[in-house]
């Protein structure tokens, strides 16, 4: 990317597209598509939770609920795709990996049948090391939040 794409509106990102992007597969690829990317700045991953889902059958199986830390890996897999969006050619070889979580929240149970759209927004970049912030949200309600930052880095 060169410092004219900054901005730049993309159009959804299809599961193909994100499986092109991060190296995530079942079971823990955590977003189905993203939507509403800005190059450099953000991106809203969705993620359709289905009772089928593996974690299920061990996390609270009487009454299941999606495990906070996959709400935040949700998030951090947006923020991938948006970072390999933003490098473009320069991504290639590249993962980007978790460094530090902060101020993680979970304000309400997700549940089999909720549609969670993640919204992350860039807050900076030094180098290689990018610090977002995300909440997820059910009906436009956030169940999640978080403020974590990623390293970009050869695999």
């Amino acid at each position: 990317m060169d410092g004219n794409d900054a901005g730049v509106t993309l159009g959804t990102y299809s599961i193909q597209q994100v499986m092109e992007a991060i190296p995530h597969r079942y079971p823990f690829l955590l977003i189905d598509r993203v939507v509403d990317l800005v190059l450099d700045e953000r991106a809203t991953g969705i993620k359709n939770v289905s009772i089928n889902e593996n974690f299920f059958q061990g996390h609270f199986p009487q009454e299941p609920v999606m495990p906070g830390v996959l709400l935040i890996e949700s998030m951090a897999q947006t923020s991938a795709v948006l970072v390999v969006a933003t490098l473009g050619e320069a991504s290639k070889g590249k993962l980007v990996y978790f460094m530090t979580v902060e101020a993680a929240k979970f304000r309400r149970p997700v549940v089999p049948g909720d549609q969670v759209h993640v919204h992350v927004h860039k807050v900076q970049r030094r180098m290689n090391v990018w610090k977002f912030r995300g909440e997820a949200k059910v009906d436009g309600v956030v169940v999640a939040e978080a403020t974590y930052a990623a390293m970009i880095r050869d695999r």
